[in-house]
């Protein structure tokens, strides 16, 4: 178990992670109960518990799935429910003190900011092994649960699938001034844009940003709104996580929106949803075991099922009936841990004038 004396990284760490909060747009994430998950018992670990989880996904999506596991386990469960950056700046603030066992984060930038400060302990193989390299930490300190992945959303009634650009840079293009759509403000976007500076540097991210502004995007508050617009007919093309459309979707088959995925292209980040256990619980082997227990198969295949919030399983061998494979999405490599640099990508958005 190790601690952490650094006060001027944990005040930056803190100062980064109150930007992100206020940074990040109010669109709900996508998750569901889930029923008959299937867990792996283990005597010691439900001897060990009970735990306690700071939750950034919320209690109506996710608090069924806590309950079926303890059933599976028999390890209790204390659940913190609140927003992901305030959670993560709470167990910044809290230090060696946090009653926190388990992390549950809905995006890497936060996830990567308790790593940076030695917050997490490495997990073990048999759950690293689970999954990708790029869907969890490269130290070893965190797993991704489920992915999202950035596309361009666009109007069927407008455009066809080909003719929608197949890279975020040709947005820049002057024939799509007037109509595209963007939200700024909304933490995933910002999340995208710090990938962007990580894989393309400072300069090419600046000058995406200059020629999508020269294009007079339409601003919108978040995802949904993007996707709300979309289906108007405000905008052709918009900048978004591709979950959104299928709440749409839901309530009518027939709404005019699509998503067009960009294979091999930073527009085509994926980011996740993740969990990491704290190096200062008591209760690490029972945490462990709800890290494992997301992964598992059963509770994997459902996440890649639910038709109105439809997510990527990260295990791999597991897939979605309705999603392309993330092997088909070809992601760019960036080290997700890496997103927990928002302060530099907030002062670019400034500095170019995206925000005010």
């Amino acid at each position: 178990m190790r601690t952490t004396h650094r006060p001027l990284r944990w005040l930056a760490a803190l100062g980064a992670l109150s930007l992100l909060l206020a940074a990040c747009g109010t669109d709900t994430e996508p998750d569901d109960a889930v029923n008959d998950a299937g867990g792996a018992e283990t005597d010691a670990a439900a001897a060990e518990g009970p735990i306690t989880v700071y939750s950034g996904r919320n209690e109506e999506l996710v608090g069924d799935l806590f309950d079926d596991f303890t059933a599976e386990t028999g390890i209790e469960v204390e659940v913190r429910y609140g927003d992901t950056a305030e959670l993560a700046a709470t167990i910044l603030e809290e230090g060696d003190a946090s009653p926190a066992d388990v992390y549950f984060a809905q995006d890497a930038g936060a996830l990567g900011a308790l790593e940076a400060e030695g917050l997490l302990t490495t997990l073990p193989d048999d759950v690293l092994d689970l999954v990708d390299p790029l869907f969890r930490s490269r130290e070893g300190e965190w797993s991704g649960t489920t992915g999202r992945v950035r596309v361009l959303g666009y109007n069927t009634d407008a455009l066809d699938a080909d003719e929608v650009p197949d890279s975020v840079h040709d947005l820049t293009d002057p024939e799509w001034e007037g109509r595209i759509g963007w939200a700024p403000t909304n933490g995933s976007f910002q999340a995208f844009v710090t990938a962007m500076r990580i894989e393309e540097g400072e300069d090419a991210a600046r000058d995406w940003l200059e020629g999508i502004m020269a294009n007079d995007p339409a601003e919108f508050e978040n995802n949904t709104s993007i996707v709300e617009g979309l289906g108007r007919g405000e905008v052709e093309v918009g900048l978004v996580n591709h979950y959104y459309l299928y709440r749409f979707l839901a309530e009518d088959p027939d709404f005019p929106v699509d998503n067009k995925y960009l294979p091999g292209d930073i527009g085509g980040l994926v980011n996740i949803a993740g969990a990491g256990v704290l190096a200062t619980s008591d209760a690490q082997d029972a945490a462990t075991e709800l890290i494992r227990y997301l992964l598992s198969e059963e509770v994997q295949t459902h996440f890649g099922q639910v038709t109105d919030a439809l997510e990527f399983p990260v295990r791999d061998g597991v897939e979605s009936p309705e999603l392309p494979s993330l092997e088909e999405i070809d992601p760019p490599d960036v080290d997700l841990s890496d997103l927990e640099d928002l302060q530099g990508t907030l002062e670019l958005l400034r500095e170019v004038g995206a925000l005010r």
